[in-house]
């Protein structure tokens, strides 16, 4: 379950983070807006999920500690609660012999280690050493080869051939894999940040201002076209709705609108002129101001823009 929550919750951000970078470059700050707050939602929930499994697990742990604990607890309670007289029994009981016999076995034990350590002592003062030669050479084949001459790591040559393991550097497959793993982690780190470097050049590159040439028209002329939902939403409402997200959009392009005049259609259709002509830069900012969520129950749509001269109709 789990797994399905991080799925989903992965894909949604995903899709949340793709939408504010389309949206930001379409110039649609509120569309935007949400979008980073639908992110922002989406990156907590994942968030809780995670600090919630953590917390599950610690508490598990806590539980397992507690049951130790208390097992423990348990049997030295135990051991306290047997009687005392349990444990030298045969001491208590004078009528019978029997105890006699253990010191017996005691002293019988001291006479035996004492023999053997004589028979050791013989043995090892009549011992030739061929034997611990001969016994050292069948354990030759066990012992580990040592480094050659020429790996001296201070160019000096060891009259015994062999060096004590503390002055060699730890080439082993630890420190191997310590260091793959750092690379890893560098390489990694260094492909994130390219990455996220390029995304953030290139979304300020693609929403900033620039100085274009101008057009050789003389005007820009758009089709607008206004939905509104609910009742009683008549032509008056649509026109009133329409002049409000124009007079709204006159100031989000780079240049100012000497004439912005729109005029009515029907069915919901607008046609709209501003002076001067436009750049492409300018038509993508107007049109994103048009088409953004800027009032209730109402959504425009730019059907067509394109250049006017002086002589269209």
């Amino acid at each position: 379950m789990r797994r399905v929550a991080y799925f989903f919750g992965s894909a949604a951000a995903a899709g949340a983070g793709t939408y504010v970078v389309i949206y930001l470059y379409r110039w649609q700050w509120q569309r935007a807006i949400l979008c980073g707050v639908l992110l922002l939602v989406v990156e907590v929930m994942l968030l809780g999920i995670v600090l919630l499994g953590r917390l599950a697990r610690i508490e598990e742990r806590m539980r397992d500690a507690d049951r130790r604990q208390e097992d423990v607890l348990a049997r030295l309670h135990e051991k306290e609660a047997r009687p005392a007289g349990d444990r030298f029994r045969w001491l208590e009981e004078p009528t019978s012999r029997t105890y006699v016999f253990v010191p017996v076995l005691m002293v019988t034990g001291v006479l035996l280690s004492g023999l053997a350590w004589i028979v050791q002592r013989i043995a090892s003062a009549t011992a030739r050493p061929t034997a611990e030669r001969r016994l050292a050479g069948r354990l030759a084949v066990l012992a580990a080869p040592g480094p050659a001459r020429d790996a001296d790591p201070n160019g000096m040559d060891d009259p015994r051939g062999m060096y004590d393991l503390d002055d060699l550097p730890p080439i082993g497959i630890g420190a191997r894999g310590r260091r793959g793993r750092t690379a890893r982690v560098l390489v990694v780190s260094a492909v994130g940040a390219a990455l996220v470097g390029a995304l953030v050049m290139g979304l300020a590159d693609l929403t900033q201002t620039r100085e274009e040439d101008a057009k050789n028209s003389e005007a820009t002329s758009l089709l607008l076209k206004v939905d509104m939902r609910g009742t009683n939403m008549t032509a008056e409402r649509e026109s009133l709705a329409a002049h409000q997200l124009w007079e709204r959009c006159r100031d989000s392009t780079s240049v100012p609108l000497n004439r912005a005049t729109l005029g009515t259609l029907g069915d919901g259709l607008f046609a709209g002129v501003v002076q001067p002509a436009l750049t492409d830069h300018d038509r993508m900012r107007l049109r994103g101001c048009l088409e953004d969520t800027g009032l209730d129950r109402t959504h425009l749509t730019v059907v067509g823009i394109g250049d006017a001269d002086a002589d269209d109709d």
